[in-house]
């Protein structure tokens, strides 16, 4: 007879063994087949000769060069930013700090290549800050205005760093209050009574500290913007890798550069993040124990309080520009807002055309199938691995964990191109082949993502929902973690099968969480740039930012109607992070962590 406890093992190690395989198939097999296609010769050989291609290539070594540059100033620029803020935050109670703290999440509701209709219209040569700057006399009549984003590389580079910066610096502030927040004040103490000032303290005892919270949201910053294809294709900046990827999607049955130039990208991203995590995390400090006494926090006023205000005010006011400026294009008569710090006649037409017009809304019609779908796998595999690695704690439950959070270290567009080798390889090359023979036209269909009639519903579901999986796993995983596990024991003593148990006692006591990493997974997934933009290659199957990039590159009031769209998505975006921050409070910043 089997004990109740080996009984209970059965099902569990079934679901343990099913979830790894799914992970295998649709993680680990595109990653795998993308790095293939970079060393495969059409015969089936092996070969080095393109990825060498790669380095020869002087145009594709610029990209790398441009892209290596763009994450770095972003990174550099976002924490430039946020540590002074971060550090203010924990050591300090100012006037309105809670609720400047609460807006820093304003940034995520706008995807940035959305972003960049705004910050264009903002700071172009004929936008509203020069507009400004002639009302205030800072400009003759005349004269021409300043183009902040420049008609160049240099200005198009900046424009691009400024807005992924503005975008993505909560990430790093999230890791940094956080790593800062479990700090034994008593380290402080000490040093302080050992005459160390401010600054010395900072970079002796508090830096070294926090390390690992700042190379983990550092991490997230640096291959996010490194591998950001939206972005660059708003700003026309071309020579970037992400776009120059993009460009070669068409190519990849014929031609295996393509593969190769993902295959370097990808080298440089987990080497470049190995690097950093033993140069730095290996010299991170661990705290031997639980703080040895309660951290307190000075009380600013006066002009000291306003003083540690402002940088949260200004540096919301600057991340909110790009949001105003996609609201008042969305508005804006088409011409009316040239040269002019506000556009000279509203309308409202640009939404009443999105609603009317067939792309726009298939899109969101599209976007809405694909986002439902994701988030019903991601939920079902998400709160598996959390529950296998967080309450039942299988053996190699580490592993189903770490896999789920190797989306966030993998770049997306590696991903994504991991999904077309797939549609191009066993199986469902030989899918494809079967149901076009037996004239199963739909389900033929369904197997690929270039060729004559491909529909990516399968594959964006999939994608979407693989890459959103650790938000799931995050959230899950922490209200497992403060849930107690005797009343699943109890249901389980009283004869109560796994299924049950989980079922009416562990999801109850821990639903908050689940629909917190729930909805966050079904907003990203709405306005996702990567896989949209390389997997969706026919109109009618266009989701919403593969819809914005297409109006925005159309002539006549296409840029309109991309900023209403891009309008909807920051209201999307909007209710969902608030009410995920509602639900899980300050255990929110621990979905934005490697």
């Amino acid at each position: 007879m089997l004990t109740l406890a080996r009984k209970q093992n059965i099902p569990r190690y079934l679901l343990y063994f099913f979830i790894l395989a799914v992970l295998c198939v649709f993680l680990l097999w595109p990653i795998f087949l993308t790095v293939q296609g970079g060393f495969k010769t059409p015969e089936g050989d092996f070969t080095f000769k393109y990825v060498q291609s790669v380095f020869e290539d002087p145009l594709w070594m610029a990209g790398l060069g441009n892209s290596l540059m763009i994450a770095t100033a972003t990174t550099i620029l976002c924490l430039i930013l946020t540590m002074p803020m971060a550090v203010l935050a924990a050591k300090y109670d100012f006037m309105g700090k809670g609720v400047m703290t609460s807006l820093l999440l304003v940034p995520l509701i706008l995807p940035p290549f959305v972003g960049a209709i705004g910050l264009r219209a903002l700071l172009g040569r004929f936008g509203a800050v020069n507009a400004l700057l002639y009302q205030l006399g800072f400009l003759e009549p005349g004269q021409p205005g300043f183009d902040f984003l420049g008609g160049g590389e240099s200005g198009r580079f900046w424009g691009v760093v400024i807005m992924e910066a503005l975008h993505l610096y909560p990430i790093i502030y999230l890791n940094i209050t956080a790593a800062l927040a479990n700090l034994d004040p008593a380290l402080d103490e000490a040093a302080l009574g050992l005459g160390a000032g401010k600054i010395r303290r900072f970079f002796t005892v508090t830096l070294p500290l926090i390390i690992p919270g700042v190379f983990a949201g550092s991490t997230i910053v640096f291959i996010w913007s490194f591998t950001e294809l939206g972005t660059p294709l708003m700003f026309d900046y071309y020579k970037v890798t992400p776009v120059q990827i993009f460009w070669g999607i068409q190519e990849v049955q014929t031609n295996p550069r393509p593969y190769a130039l993902v295959v370097v990208m990808l080298t440089l991203a987990v080497g470049l993040y190995l690097i950093g995590k033993f140069a730095l995390g290996g010299k991170s400090y661990a705290m031997q124990g639980r703080a040895a006494i309660a951290s307190s926090t000075k009380k600013l006023r006066g002009f000291a309080g306003l003083g540690a205000l402002a940088p949260f005010v200004i540096l919301t006011g600057l991340a909110v520009m790009p949001h105003f400026g996609v609201i008042f294009s969305s508005f804006s008569v088409d011409g009316a807002w040239y040269q002019s710090i506000l556009p000279k006649a509203f309308t409202t037409d640009h939404y009443a055309n999105a609603l009317a017009h067939p792309l726009a809304m298939g899109s969101i019609q599209n976007s809405l199938v694909y986002a439902l779908g994701a988030v019903t796998l991601t939920v079902l595999i998400g709160l598996s691995i959390s529950y296998l690695s967080v309450r039942c704690k299988v053996k190699g439950g580490w592993l189903l964990d770490s896999l789920a959070m190797l989306p966030l270290a993998v770049p997306g567009l590696v991903m994504a191109f991991g999904y077309v080798a797939m549609s191009l390889n066993w199986p469902f090359a030989d899918l494809n082949r079967f149901f076009e023979a037996k004239g199963w036209h739909y389900l033929a269909s369904l197997c690929q993502i270039t060729g004559k009639s491909p529909n990516p519903l399968m594959f964006l579901i999939i994608a979407y929902g693989i890459r959103r999986l650790p938000y799931v796993v995050r959230s899950a995983s922490a209200g497992l973690e403060q849930t107690s596990g005797e009343l699943e024991e109890a249901a389980l003593n009283l004869g109560a099968s796994t299924a049950t148990a989980l079922k009416q006692v562990v999801i109850p006591l821990i639903m908050a969480n689940i629909i917190a990493g729930g909805i966050l997974a079904f907003a990203f997934a709405m306005l996702e740039v990567s896989d949209s933009l390389i997997l969706a290659q026919k109109e009618a199957y266009f989701p919403i930012t593969k819809a914005i990039f297409e109006f925005f590159n159309r002539l006549g009031d296409g840029p309109y109607i991309a900023s209403a769209m891009g309008v909807w998505g920051m209201a999307l975006l909007t209710i969902t992070l608030v009410g995920a921050s509602i639900l899980m409070g300050k255990k929110l910043g621990a979905i934005f962590r490697v």
